[in-house]
């Protein structure tokens, strides 16, 4: 049973090798950057999934890998889903 979930924002670059998150905004005053972005499908409520960080970040986003470079990981806010269960026994 589900007993609580919270979403927690924070950089991409904080990701690690194979952990998933939903992103939540993406934060840069750059056009070209957010355009980028934008025709790769990377917008608010796409899934991520970080494949590699070394020697680039390559992402996974609707089934595509991608590599991007650092300002654009940088500006990818994404949150985790924690959630919590309980289990009932009767």
């Amino acid at each position: 049973m589900f007993t609580h979930f919270s979403v927690t924002d924070c950089s991409l670059e904080l990701l690690r090798k194979g952990e998933r998150g939903i992103i939540t905004f993406c934060k840069t005053k750059d056009e070209t950057i957010l355009s980028k972005l934008i025709s790769m499908r990377v917008k608010p409520g796409a899934n991520i999934t970080l494949k590699q960080k070394l020697p680039s970040f390559i992402i996974e986003i609707v089934n595509t890998d991608m590599a991007l470079d650092i300002e654009s990981i940088r500006a990818i806010i994404f949150g985790l889903l924690i959630i919590q269960l309980i289990n009932l026994i009767t």
